[in-house]
């Protein structure tokens, strides 16, 4: 077989095999059940035991609008929050509660985590 048949095959292959995420959504779980799921709940639905607590409350991840950010800027939507978290909003909101969550290196990895399992559990959501 020639190495033109074999880069044909090669690359027809790639095409019909689904696209393979490097992202570890088992990671992105325990990232969101450690730092997220106080405001935002289990579910993403925003009714962790402080989303009431903030001004403006904690929003309902699994909106329409919410799906269509996290679809048009995947990992955009996670990192941007995180790194700047509305102004003061989640620190003050952790703060006025008593809540101390240890520090964390966030790492481009742990963003594709995130963003993966978030999408995963926004997906789902009816």
């Amino acid at each position: 077989m020639s190495i033109n048949k074999i880069s044909i095959a090669a690359l027809t292959v790639l095409l019909f095999i689904p696209s393979v995420s490097f992202a570890d959504s088992r990671n992105g779980e325990r990232i969101f059940l450690n730092r997220c799921a106080i405001c935002h709940g289990n579910d993403v639905r925003g009714t962790g035991p402080l989303a009431n607590k903030s001004d403006p409350p904690t929003p309902d991840l699994t909106t329409p609008e919410f799906k269509k950010r996290i679809t048009d800027y995947p990992g955009v939507i996670v990192s941007s929050v995180i790194l700047r978290p509305n102004g003061d909003l989640i620190p003050r909101t952790l703060r006025d509660n008593g809540v101390r969550l240890p520090d964390f290196a966030w790492t481009v990895k742990d963003f594709r985590d995130l963003n993966e399992y978030l999408s995963g559990m926004i997906s789902k959501a009816k």
